[in-house]
């Protein structure tokens, strides 16, 4: 049974009718990872041994006739900054490369374990979860599943190409400015950036406490919005988390569209864009029947503004290990995280006064509509080691 093509519900009823188990779904997820990351280079972990536990685990409640948990057997990988207990979490970064292993799952992971995911891995990015490409200068480039001479995104760049190569079911990222929607829509699936604080992020080692977000990856809307409700729930540890009462998504696609309203972002969101993005903009605003185009005038500002946060952020969080450390880094990314560190305080001051601005700027078009339609990159995906594209007549 090919595993890519069932659902997460269609595989939850293969298991309960018995025309799989958990141990023949992570046999054959293990043997696909083995046929597979050769040329994706996705996985930088294969956690074997775990897999086979827990499936074994699995079968014997379904034996003894006990409830099965709502991800039971489903497979899946995380981003290497989620910790998994008994390894390494490496960041894509050769500074980690000798970091005491996690004592205990991220708390994403322990979620996931507990609803029955089997855990198949740790997954590539880029180094400290800083870039769009996952190009990585110690463990390699991950390869995009539909042209394995182009990137899958960054920075969860693994993470969406072990979902787009059908290895898994689904994946966790995290994203900054991008890192999950970049990745999701250069290997055409789905990713999640849930509202910041929705989910808790300890155990995900942040690179920029003030906009980091975890969020999953399916090929699947009903698969994500599965994983996104085992995700929920309150965790005292993470001051960040805000005070919500878990609210459940996957009954809301019972309801279908009747009454959604939706407007497609224009101006700066279309202006940076080449044909093939717009193309797939208005066909997404034709499928909604969204036709009011809204204009933020300051987008471009708060993209500036996001940018100074990430680098000053960044590169403070760094600061202490460039200054001991500087050889352990590679030479882009301790240049970046340098210039980070200098970013005058008053800069990120404003940045963070503007942001809170322009948040309220957007909040408000919400009375009009219920949905916001925008492109998730510029263009499709670039070639690998490719350092510019052409947009509208100009090299970027």
């Amino acid at each position: 049974m090919n595993l890519a093509s069932l659902s997460i519900a269609e595989l939850k009823r293969a298991l309960v009718v018995g025309e799989l188990s958990a141990c023949d779904i992570a046999s054959q997820t293990l043997a696909n990872i083995e046929h597979h990351n050769p040329a994706l280079n996705a996985w930088t972990r294969v956690t074997q041994e775990r897999m086979l536990q827990e499936a074994d685990r699995l079968d014997r409640l379904k034996r003894e006739g006990q409830s099965l948990p709502v991800l039971v057997a489903v497979p899946y990988a995380v981003k290497n900054l989620f910790d998994v207990a008994g390894h390494s979490t490496l960041a894509g970064a050769s500074l980690f490369s000798n970091r005491t292993v996690a004592r205990q799952d991220a708390w994403a992971v322990h979620k996931l374990a507990a609803s029955g995911g089997l855990l198949s891995g740790m997954l590539n990015m880029d180094a400290y979860a800083y870039g769009f490409t996952t190009e990585n200068s110690h463990y390699g480039a991950t390869h995009n599943p539909h042209d394995l001479a182009r990137i899958a995104g960054g920075s969860s760049g693994g993470s969406a190409a072990a979902v787009a190569a059908g290895v898994v079911h689904f994946s966790l990222g995290t994203d900054t400015n991008g890192s999950i929607r970049v990745p999701a829509s250069l290997c055409g699936i789905f990713g999640l950036k849930p509202t910041f604080g929705r989910l808790s992020r300890s155990g995900s080692h942040p690179f920029v406490a003030s906009l980091d977000h975890i969020g999953p990856f399916a090929r699947r809307v009903s698969d994500l919005t599965q994983v996104y409700d085992a995700l929920q729930g309150r965790d005292a540890q993470d001051s960040f988390q805000a005070e919500r009462a878990m609210q459940p998504v996957t009954p809301l696609l019972e309801c279908g569209m009747e009454g959604l309203r939706c407007g497609v972002l224009g101006g700066y969101f279309q202006q940076w864009c080449d044909d093939d993005a717009r193309l797939a903009v208005a066909q997404a605003a034709k499928a909604l029947n969204a036709s009011e185009e809204i204009v933020l005038p300051e987008a471009e500002l708060a993209r500036a503004a996001a940018f100074i946060i990430t680098a000053s952020e960044g590169g403070n969080h760094y600061l202490p290990a460039l200054r001991s450390s500087p050889e352990c880094f590679e030479p882009l990314s301790r240049e970046r995280l340098l210039a980070g560190a200098m970013i005058p305080s008053a800069w990120y001051v404003q940045a963070q006064r503007f942001r809170r601005h322009f948040q309220q700027q957007v909040l408000a078009r919400f009375a009009e509509v219920d949905v916001l339609i925008a492109p998730a990159t510029p263009t499709s995906a670039t070639l690998i080691g490719q350092e510019t594209m052409r947009i509208n007549g100009s090299d970027l």
